[in-house]
């Protein structure tokens, strides 16, 4: 089955759940329901209470509709037409307001005689194109309407579609094994950061062994960029509305963007990007072709208003921390220092054992300049064309996507699978041709004349809190040993061995390892099975002989038992692996 044939029976198996849903409560306000990536869904509100064990009952009613082989047909209708035809459906009547202001063209798709749905439409001819194994209802959620927590919530059920029961077998596989290794569980089980209802939500606090996974990541990111000549900048958490306005993120950007602070007749917004301070350093002093390019680099953080609806662990939270970056170059050096971005990534994906990456490419629509994106038309053709010429010649997997670039250029979001095959945003790699023109930022050529920088904006581990949260998921949690919060622990078998464990443990300390004294009152079964729950790469077992001999015995969670060697013996032997391959 193509793509475009399976993502039309899904669409269909969404509009025959609506239709079973309406038999089982006539009385149900239906939403939207959309084909996603690994299925379906419908918002109803519902006006009796659903649970899971309902879920059965309306599978076996799809089944019914599925067998009687009822077409599905399509029609354009007005206004005033569509809103007879949904007189007892708010959620429509709404849409269709909104659809018509649009100027939208309003259609009807109707399975058999039996349901109708306002739908642009994407369907199987009909019912029984649909196989009956391929598919099943799955669970349901909460969905505020539109998205808006100050709105009815619905309930979304969901529902998984495949081309075959193979495919269908082989996502729920792959799903049980995400579920082991979900960032949030593996999160609290390895006391990795938390949240609190007195700090508010989306909002993380990393306790000890998360801290060491930020700050590893963060000397990673400063090393990467050292050796590539960025220079590095800090800017204010917050920031006066009048900067916002010059870059144009206020109003463009302004639903992602806390509320004002009115302070001094004026107000501040917390710093929801960092590029506008970036702007503001490059204007600090005058430049000339000679500093380009100028590669600005900041480990930031920044703040944005996600709605309560859409949070999710470290996924989607409301403070996040990026390497972020900015590089002003003139149009000549433009592809090398895009193909050296990309470069970098490469060398991430290397080391975090990526292997399957993707760049979606991201353009604008021409016939919302304007509204949508500033109105540079042949800005936007000549920075695109330049991107897609990069992409081509450094031979990167990529896809273009029409009408999702920034509003100040096209952009690339950098999509990679982790070791079980689940699909991630990791990263942003955005042109901005339109902002510095707002800023005045201006170098002098060879020539003389004044002529304004592009700006290449790139964080190649995204925020931190995401990529951290893939990466437990990559690693199920058994992270390599330089990111590792802890790195060896120390066993001692009994208390007369204690403090022999303890000089051990020093010795590691004063070698920069990152370790841990299990000298607790428990048997060393207990002690083994902590270290393995906390997926600690190396452990040291010392007992008597161990103490007379002047050695360790040394275990190791990916090659099992190694042996006994003296301290100094072991130390050389990680050395390498305290430390990243780069």
């Amino acid at each position: 089955m193509n793509p475009e044939h399976l993502e039309h029976a899904r669409h269909s198996l969404a509009h025959i759940l609506a239709a079973a849903a309406l038999e089982f409560d006539p009385k149900a306000k239906l939403g939207v329901g959309p084909a996603i990536d690994n299925g379906f869904y419908y918002d109803i509100l519902f006006s009796k209470p659903i649970t899971q064990e309902d879920l059965p009952t309306l599978e076996a009613r799809m089944k019914e509709i599925i067998k009687a082989k009822l077409p599905f047909t399509g029609r354009e209708v007005n206004e005033e037409e569509a809103k007879k035809e949904f007189t007892n459906q708010p959620f429509k009547l709404e849409l269709i307001d909104e659809f018509a202001k649009e100027g939208k063209t309003l259609t009807v798709y109707e399975t058999g005689d039996l349901f109708k749905d306002l739908c642009r439409g994407g369907h199987a001819e009909n019912t029984g194109e649909i196989a009956l194994d391929a598919f099943e209802l799955d669970r349901l959620a909460g969905a505020y309407w539109r998205g808006d927590e100050k709105r009815d919530q619905l309930t979304r059920i969901y529902g998984l579609a495949f081309e075959n029961k193979e495919a269908l077998v082989e996502y729920k596989n792959m799903r049980e094994e995400a579920e082991k290794r979900d960032h949030r569980k593996l999160g609290k089980e390895l006391d990795l950061f938390t949240f609190d209802n007195d700090v508010g939500p989306g909002l993380p606090l990393w306790l000890p062994k998360g801290t060491v996974l930020v700050e590893e990541l963060e000397k990673l990111a400063k090393h990467m960029e050292d050796a590539a000549g960025y220079v590095r900048v800090r800017t204010p958490h917050i920031a006066k509305e009048s900067m916002y306005l010059t870059s144009g993120h206020l109003p463009y950007y302004e639903e992602s963007m806390f509320p004002p602070i009115e302070y001094e007749g004026g107000k501040y917004y917390l710093k929801a990007m960092n590029c506008p301070h970036h702007h503001k350093i490059y204007a600090a002093r005058a430049h000339s072709y000679r500093d380009l390019p100028l590669r600005m680099a900041e480990y930031g953080t920044v703040y944005r208003h996600e709605k309560s609806g859409e949070l999710f662990g470290l996924m989607r939270v409301r403070v996040l921390s990026m390497n972020d970056a900015h590089i002003y170059c003139t149009e000549e050096q433009f592809e090398n220092e895009f193909a050296a971005v990309n470069e970098m990534y490469l060398k991430y994906f290397k080391l975090f054992g990526i292997e399957k990456y993707v760049m979606r490419f991201s353009t604008h629509d021409p016939a919302r300049l304007g509204e949508k994106y500033v109105n540079e038309p042949e800005l936007w053709k000549k920075t695109e064309d330049m991107v897609r010429d990069v992409l081509i010649k450094s031979k990167v997997p990529y896809v273009e996507v029409p009408n999702e670039a920034a509003f100040y250029g096209p952009k690339i979001d950098v999509q990679v699978w982790s070791a079980i095959g689940r699909e991630f945003t990791l990263a942003t790699n955005q042109v901005d041709f339109a902002v510095p023109k707002r800023f005045d930022l201006t170098y002098t050529d060879k020539d003389g004349t004044e002529k304004t920088p592009l700006v290449i904006h790139r964080a190649p581990l995204g925020t931190h809190e995401r990529f951290i949260a893939f990466l437990i998921e990559h690693y199920a949690g058994a992270f390599p040993v330089w990111l590792a919060p802890v790195q060896i622990a120390v066993l001692p078998i009994s208390e007369e061995v204690a403090e022999y464990a303890r000089t051990q443990y020093d010795t590691l300390k004063k070698a920069g390892v990152r370790v841990e004294l299990y000298d607790e009152n428990d048997t060393l079964g207990k002690k083994i099975r902590r270290v393995k729950t906390e997926k600690v790469p190396y452990f040291l077992v010392i007992g008597e002989q161990e103490k007379e001999k002047g050695e360790v015995m040394v275990e190791s969670r990916d090659n099992g038992k190694i042996g006994a060697q003296t301290i100094q013996a072991f130390i050389k032997d990680i050395k390498t692996d305290l430390y990243p391959e780069i």
